[in-house]
């Protein structure tokens, strides 16, 4: 699930509630969740009607336990992406810096991405319809800066040809579709846990 709305997403961040949703990916009620998280039915039940008011958790029944009404609930989705969208003041545009070689548009690009995938989801969710998308993951080691920038020479003259050759924008029942192309350097595995940077240089 892609989260645009900003009280949906600062919901989402508070650490007592994404522990929550994550105890909620298996059914659950606030009396069982309160003892997983050690803390009082009642905040847990607090926060789990403010995951439930933005649509984050859903109420699957309710079920008498003595004289108390119990609400069993899940997670809405198995995992959650918030939207750039979230921060639409400050939601970075693509248009404002075309570079291919700027890691700042790279990033850009990729909040579209997130934020247009995200509501085209949405719609075919609703829609119960697929949506029709591709995408590739690779790596690749380069011998050196010089055979980085070939390769890449070599596969933005061969994406232009590809383009080229299926554009056809006046063909009856035609649809546009969005094509991003990224290259950057891999995380090392202590660094990918770490957060810190690659050991790579940072020219392109």
């Amino acid at each position: 699930m892609v989260i645009e709305d900003p009280a949906a997403a600062a919901a989402s961040l508070d650490p007592l509630r994404a522990r929550l949703l994550r105890e909620l990916a298996a059914p659950s009620s606030a009396a069982a969740l309160a003892a997983k998280v050690g803390l009082p039915r009642q905040k847990v039940n607090y926060h789990l009607r403010s995951l439930e008011e933005h649509g984050l958790v859903a109420l699957l029944e309710e079920r008498r336990k003595g004289n108390v009404m119990e609400r069993v609930l899940q997670a809405t989705a198995a995992s959650y992406i918030i939207s750039p969208a979230a921060l639409a003041v400050v939601e970075p545009d693509p248009e404002h810096l075309r570079d291919r070689f700027s890691a700042y548009w790279l990033l850009a690009l990729a909040a579209r991405t997130v934020r247009e995938v995200g509501r085209l989801l949405a719609g075919a969710v609703a829609a119960r319809k697929e949506l029709a998308t591709y995408a590739a993951d690779g790596e690749i080691t380069f011998a050196s800066a010089a055979s980085r920038a070939a390769f890449a020479t070599e596969l933005g003259a061969e994406v232009a040809r590809l383009a080229a050759k299926y554009h056809e924008p006046s063909a009856p029942g035609a649809r546009r579709h969005r094509l991003v192309v990224v290259l950057h350097p891999a995380l090392r595995p202590d660094a990918a846990a770490a957060g810190s940077e690659p050991d790579q240089e940072i020219q392109p």
